[in-house]
């Protein structure tokens, strides 16, 4: 796929979030032991818009973010918050019921909402947990910012790693710290559906 920058990156992120993100993705790309020319072909982007997002050069498209998660199996929903100050009041983003951005992992399905939007702080959205054991998870979730938990249906287990397992139910809640590493499983015949927040 082709590397268009006049449509795929847009202005300059906040230096506070934009070189987070970077780090990010350098991590991710550097614990596959891939070349930036590497990364950037299984993205779909160019080299040097690759280069720039990691040194906080520019600031990558919805889009951009999604195709690098992926490629780079980047399991944060966070990852996907593009925030930074835009000056711009009376924003709105709407999504409609069952159209949401997809994002699978091997343990959770997402359905990202209001992803329209690229400069905001809160990402919403529902999501199947696929998970059925702990060992399924190859590694803690962890991720800055803060996270609110609603169960939509089934029941699930919370785990973390300061914590004892914490059984959940639909119509339970829960507000955490997203650092801490956690992970939730479906304990019920069926697979659970939460509703998250992240907050950064």
């Amino acid at each position: 796929m082709p590397d268009n920058n006049q449509n795929d990156v847009r202005g300059s992120e906040s230096p506070s979030d934009g070189a987070a993100l970077g780090q990010s993705i350098r991590d991710a790309r550097r614990a596959k032991g891939w070349t930036l020319e590497e990364a950037g072909q299984a993205a779909g982007i160019g080299r040097s818009t690759l280069s720039k997002i990691e040194n906080n050069q520019t600031r990558p498209s919805f889009e951009i973010v999604r195709r690098l998660t992926q490629a780079l199996d980047m399991h944060t929903p966070n990852l996907f918050l593009q925030s930074g100050q835009t000056g711009i009041s009376g924003r709105r983003d709407y999504t409609a019921k069952g159209q949401g951005e997809p994002k699978d992992t091997p343990t959770y399905l997402h359905e990202l909402l209001c992803s329209d939007l690229t400069s905001k702080r809160m990402l919403p959205y529902i999501s199947e947990i696929k998970a059925r054991d702990i060992s399924d998870f190859e590694t803690w979730i962890r991720h800055s910012g803060e996270e609110f938990m609603y169960v939509l249906s089934g029941e699930l287990t919370f785990i973390s790693e300061h914590y004892r397992p914490l059984p959940m139910k639909a119509g339970d809640s829960l507000y955490y710290d997203s650092s801490m590493g956690h992970g939730c499983i479906s304990t019920s015949e069926e697979n659970a559906r939460v509703l998250w927040v992240s907050l950064e």
